[in-house]
């Protein structure tokens, strides 16, 4: 039993390697070998930093393909975190506008510049920090995770996905509503950070490792 960590050049590869580490007695590698990824139980699809940069790193690897292959088969547990969840989305607003996966319908806006509070106070952008994080359906990665429990964030965008039936959990942020955890089939994706989200993160990850879809 492997979990492989994509290794397309960006991500926090080896936080996310060590938070998995800590949850599971399963073999954990960090890798883009197309043929130890396919060979893994489960994967894990990291992101940080520029889209753009993601997107044209995974085709500049050639995992782009392997990646969509994964994702349109369903034939293993993914979990896409950070930026690994907006690729996900058809298309991101950021760098002028970058084309992305499309494995689920919807958008990655950017968080307005004028950003207020319910007390007109000025907010921050990027969203940077601990938020509260309402489930919007029961899904078994929020198994033992309490309702409007907090995560970790560090984003300037946010998923805005079309089809409601497949946002598991969103955060507010000033006015926006942003879809911080979505979901179809055997993918789970999360813009929060799990390897950095204390007890509620790493029981997010160990339900992630026992996830039968």
């Amino acid at each position: 039993m492997t979990i492989a960590v994509i290794d397309y050049g960006m991500g926090n590869l080896h936080s996310v390697a060590k938070a998995l580490e800590h949850v599971t007695h399963e073999n954990v590698i960090i890798t883009r070998d197309p043929r130890r990824i396919l060979g893994a139980t489960r994967l894990v699809l990291p992101g940080q930093g520029a889209i753009r940069d993601c997107v044209g790193e995974l085709e500049r690897t050639e995992l782009r393909g392997l990646v969509d292959d994964v994702l349109t088969r369903q034939a293993k547990p993914l979990l896409g975190i950070c930026v690994g969840q907006q690729m996900l989305l058809e298309r991101s607003e950021e760098n002028g506008g970058v084309d992305c996966l499309g494995f689920f319908r919807g958008s990655v806006d950017k968080f307005p510049t004028d950003m207020r509070d319910e007390h007109d106070q000025r907010l921050k952008v990027p969203h940077m920090g601990w938020n509260l994080v309402e489930q919007n359906h029961a899904h078994p990665l929020w198994a033992g995770i309490d309702n409007n429990e907090h995560f970790y964030f560090v984003h300037s965008y946010y998923v805005n996905a079309t089809d409601d039936a497949q946002v598991f959990g969103t955060t507010r942020y000033g006015r926006v509503g942003a879809h911080v955890a979505i979901g179809r089939d055997a993918t789970f994706a999360v813009q929060f950070h799990p390897e950095k989200s204390s007890r509620a993160g790493l029981r997010l990850l160990e339900n992630f490792v026992t996830w039968t879809p």
